[in-house]
């Protein structure tokens, strides 16, 4: 008999609502922490999820290179407001 198990994919979450929001707001990827959803829940659902999928949270490098992608996705690089976003950053 063959093996039907699905591989173990690591998965990751980044909150991004303040500590005491109603509502937490959160980033969720599975093996690639680039390629996410973003979701809402109460706090005990997502505390609740957080446990089921046993979710690591997104590193700070891991943040940085989304940020950046969604910046980049924002303004794009070859526009007036890209090019003008890299002279002042520069």
């Amino acid at each position: 008999m063959s093996d039907t198990s699905l591989p173990t994919l690591t998965k990751y979450v980044r909150v991004r609502s303040p500590a005491n929001a109603r509502f937490v707001e959160f980033d969720f990827a599975i093996g690639q922490p680039d390629l996410f959803v973003e979701l809402v829940m109460p706090p005990a659902a997502f505390e609740q999820f957080c446990l089921q999928n046993n979710v690591q949270p997104m590193s700070e490098e891991q943040m940085r290179v989304n940020d950046e992608n969604e910046e980049k996705w924002r303004f794009g690089y070859d526009t007036l407001v890209g090019n003008s976003r890299q002279a002042e950053a520069q």
